[in-house]
């Protein structure tokens, strides 16, 4: 999509601190962290909104959770624990329409989230 600034970091178009990638994701460092640790992984494939998945897209959004685990790892963060958050539509919070997850840690998260 030509005007989803998500997809622009995927093409290279926009810099990032890139964490992870493979065929179908892409994880880089939030410019505006809510965590010390703060994360967004994406699927490369262009989704607005968590309403998009379907049947087929089941492999690719379990590949996210199996991604966060990796990075979260990699990331020292592991062990303490780790918050993964998926934000859909505006009353959800979600400011970017291109499906992502954040994953935040390095700190005490609280509940309830906000």
């Amino acid at each position: 999509m030509q005007s989803c600034v998500f997809c622009k970091i995927v093409a290279g178009e926009i810099p990032c601190k890139k964490v992870y990638e493979s065929d179908a994701l892409f994880a880089f460092e939030d410019v505006n962290p809510a965590a010390p640790t703060h994360i967004l992984i994406i699927p490369k494939k262009h989704m607005e909104t968590l309403h998009e998945i379907q049947d087929a897209d089941k492999e690719l959004i379990g590949s996210i959770f199996v991604a966060a685990n990796e990075i979260a790892r990699k990331q020292g963060i592991a062990q303490e624990g780790f918050r993964i958050v998926a934000n859909c539509g505006e009353n959800g919070g979600q400011t970017v329409f291109h499906i992502h997850f954040h994953l935040l840690g390095g700190r005490q998260m609280q509940w309830p989230p906000g």
